[in-house]
């Protein structure tokens, strides 16, 4: 398959800060990328690519609107990301209880022994 046949996957089309930051203004409101450039230090044919791996991976899609494209926040592919961050938000919370408890119990198997900083 070729790489403009290629379809981009959600993860892939958020790794980039800059799609991330367009996602989050398409969030805002309905933008032409006129509007979206300007709130970037770069050209407006980089934001056209990264608005084409946006919506290959159909987080964002454009509408001619005269001689303008407008471009909309497309958000139900987040949901996949958003699936897999909850496992992972779930794994770290275990992790986090388990600590307290080690920590507020000192139950853990483990002897504490203190050190006395004054001893030769």
């Amino acid at each position: 398959m070729s790489s403009s046949a290629q379809k981009h996957d959600v993860f892939q089309a958020i790794a980039d800060p800059t799609r991330r930051e367009v996602l989050r203004l398409l969030a805002e409101k309905e933008r032409p990328i006129s509007e979206i450039s300007a709130h970037f230090p770069i050209s407006r044919t980089a934001i056209s690519k990264h608005l084409h791996i946006l919506s290959e991976a159909e987080l964002v899609s454009g509408k001619k609107v005269g001689r303008e494209k407008i471009y909309h926040l497309q958000p139900e592919p987040l949901t996949e990301l958003k699936q897999w961050l909850s496992f992972y938000e779930q794994f770290w919370n275990n992790k986090l209880i388990k600590l307290k408890h080690i920590v507020e119990d000192g139950d853990d198997g483990v002897k504490v022994v203190e050190i006395d900083e004054k001893s030769e």
